[in-house]
Order: structure tokens, then sequence, then C-alpha cells
């Protein structure tokens, strides 16, 4: 398949989905940790388009956990609180990857 982490197109920049792997290949057991991974590497590639956290006007996270959504909820505070995207949080059977607890997109208008 064709595929790109990110596109721009004008002042618009969406992130596909993307999971929280490790830099290693590897994945945390927690969530927290894969929210944050997750939304760490949405926000480089969002940079790397000239977009920053400040523009970003809405997530969508898919989570094999959402009976933990707490936890994904107060990483995703932490980053965007101040900044308050529209977000869409919904649960799912499973991922692409059977260790992946979660996968988040993006979207951006810079």
């Amino acid at each position: 398949m064709g595929y790109s982490r990110a596109v721009r197109s004008g002042p618009f920049i969406a992130v596909t989905g993307t999971v929280g792997i490790g830099a290693d290949g590897k994945y945390s057991p927690s969530l927290a940790d894969q929210t944050r991974r997750s939304l760490e590497i949405v926000l480089a590639a969002i940079r790397s388009l000239g977009g920053s956290p400040e523009q970003v006007i809405r997530t969508r996270i898919f989570t094999t956990r959402i009976d933990l959504w707490e936890e994904i909820a107060g990483v995703h505070g932490q980053i965007f609180g101040e900044i308050r995207p529209c977000t869409t949080l919904v649960g799912v059977d499973k991922l692409i990857d059977a260790e992946a607890l979660i996968e988040i997109e993006a979207d951006a208008f810079v």
C-alpha cells in the first residue's frame, strides 16, 4: 500500500494512525506510556511539516483498553489541556500489532 506518516495540503496536516511503539521496536505494557509515545510520534510528524501542537484541531484515538480511558485522557490532557482539540475515543477489538494498545490520528490547521 502507499503510505505516509503525515501529509500537508495547504494549511492542513493529517497524521495517520500511529501506535505507541518505542524507538527500540518494542511496546511498553503501560497504556499511558504507549499513549505518550504515540503522541510524541504524531507531534514530531506535525513539526516536520511546519506545524506545532497548538495547531492540532482534532485527535482520534482507538484503543483495545477502553476500560482504561482515564489513563489515555490523563496523558492527552497533559499535552493538549490548554489547546483542547476535538477528540474522539473509540474502543476496538484489536490493532495492527497484538501488543499495541492504542493508535492515534491527528489533524492540524497551520
